[in-house]
């Protein structure tokens, strides 16, 4: 496409497979490329009324001192589009990857939990961003999933991704906002060269672009070529089988990850784009197997990546869910008939049930706390008791589990472990006697 101003009408390609979704979401930062899209956005939807409504979802990640302007700007801009604006304040924790992929990983932790089942979220990546993110990747070693780009749409959660603009430039979009008058948030980061992306764009392609003007289509034509042997690939080494640990945990077996090494990289590549996850650098996935193969049994390898993490237990490697906020887990009251979510843990609940469940007085109001050591426990239909650690064990839940599993109590009573065991605590009733209400302690965990 030509440097022409553009119009809502390049949308009617890659829209045309979400006129279908319950809803529209943009991921809206309110830099140049989320605000074209909005734009570009809100015009298709008065041309199609049709079309599914759409809600902007600002992630607040409080890393600039203008973060709160940031988000008034974009509430601002919402409001003159007439679109539903959401904002979310996320506080990033800088890991082993750096800040800015902490970043990103809330970020995408809000867009998840947002979806509705079958919701579609807009992202504003364009064709500079994605050959930015090859020459990233090439940089880094990466095989031929990564060099296969940013795809134009994945899963995400209940719903999926879909990136409309990959097929213009930076250029376009601003072209766009400066005929259409729109204000846009210039982030000061963007101009920092220590930061790989941006010594990119601003030393590195402005070099190629000179030699070769046409560069940005013909790394792209290269991007959908690494995508076509990455799905020639699959078709010829399956995607191994997901095992899952008692509560729910998807991995693959080692057994998997036992042949050569560039075979085990490749198993492990396809089993993460499986689950719509990217697989880290050449480097850092080396590393990992070969620790997988040196490490004693008793040693369980573990592989921190921006996204997700993965860690060794028993026979199997494993996706660890989001870790738990700093400053640890509080204890929480939990009053029958509610239900409340805790970050890192899920979604916990005490719901009537018409089976074997707990008597409460109406006055009486649970706790839910955290192992701290020397809890006990004796589950209903056992004869003995025992510590809650070595139950843990025995039931194999995985190590990071073990200080997560919510633990309901009245006083000094310990009722319930999360949804694994209901203990002989004077509250259990195998029936209702008459009038009287059981409840139930439900966990639904963090995926």
């Amino acid at each position: 496409m030509s440097n022409d101003i553009i119009d809502h009408s390049v949308l009617d390609g890659p829209l045309a497979e979400t006129l279908e979704a319950p809803g529209w979401y943009l991921g809206f930062s309110g830099g140049i490329d989320s605000t074209a899209l909005l734009h570009l956005l809100s015009r298709w939807r008065r041309a199609h009324p049709g079309a599914p409504n759409l809600t902007a979802v600002h992630v607040n990640h409080g890393m600039q001192s203008a973060a709160a302007d940031w988000q008034l700007h974009c509430e601002w801009v919402c409001r003159l589009l007439r679109v539903p604006f959401l904002a979310r304040q996320v506080k990033v924790s800088p890991g082993p990857l750096g800040s800015e992929a902490a970043a990103r990983e809330a970020r995408y932790a809000v867009f998840e939990d947002v979806l509705e089942e079958g919701a579609v979220l807009f992202l504003g990546h364009h064709l500079d961003d994605q050959v930015e993110t090859f020459f990233l990747r090439l940089l880094r070693g990466a095989g031929v999933q990564g060099l296969a780009g940013v795809p134009a749409e994945r899963s995400l959660g209940r719903g999926r991704v879909v990136r409309p603009l990959l097929q213009l430039t930076r250029s376009q979009l601003q072209a766009y906002a400066d005929t259409h008058g729109l204000s846009c948030i210039d982030d000061p980061s963007n101009a920092d060269i220590a930061l790989d992306r941006n010594f990119l764009r601003a030393e590195l392609l402005p070099l190629l672009a000179a030699r070769w003007p046409g560069y940005r289509r013909t790394v792209s034509r290269a991007s959908e070529h690494m995508a076509v042997a990455a799905a020639a690939f699959e078709e010829l080494l399956p995607v191994p089988d997901t095992v899952f640990t008692v509560l729910g945990d998807p991995g693959l077996p080692l057994i998997a990850l036992r042949d050569k090494r560039d075979a085990a990289a490749q198993a492990l590549r396809a089993w993460l784009q499986s689950r719509g996850l990217l697989a880290p650098d050449q480097s850092a996935l080396e590393e990992f197997l070969r620790q997988l193969g040196e490490a004693g049994e008793d040693a369980n390898p573990r592989l921190q990546c921006s996204a997700f993490t993965l860690q060794r237990y028993r026979g199997a490697v494993y996706l660890v869910p989001g870790a738990s906020p700093d400053g640890g887990l509080q204890a929480v009251s939990l009053p029958p008939g509610t239900v409340t979510d805790v970050p890192g843990v899920g979604r916990i609940s005490l719901q009537p049930t018409a089976g074997p469940g707990l008597a409460l007085a109406e006055a009486e109001l649970p706790r839910v706390g955290w192992r701290s050591g020397g809890e006990r426990c004796r589950p209903v239909n056992r004869n003995r008791g025992n510590s809650l650690k070595k139950l843990l064990q025995e039931a194999d839940v995985p190590p990071w589990w073990r200080d997560r599993v919510p633990l309901l109590s009245l006083g000094d009573e310990l009722l319930a472990v999360g949804d694994l065991w209901l203990c002989a605590s004077s509250r259990f009733r195998e029936q209702a006697h008459p009038g009287e209400i059981l409840w139930q302690f439900g966990w639904d965990r963090l995926s």
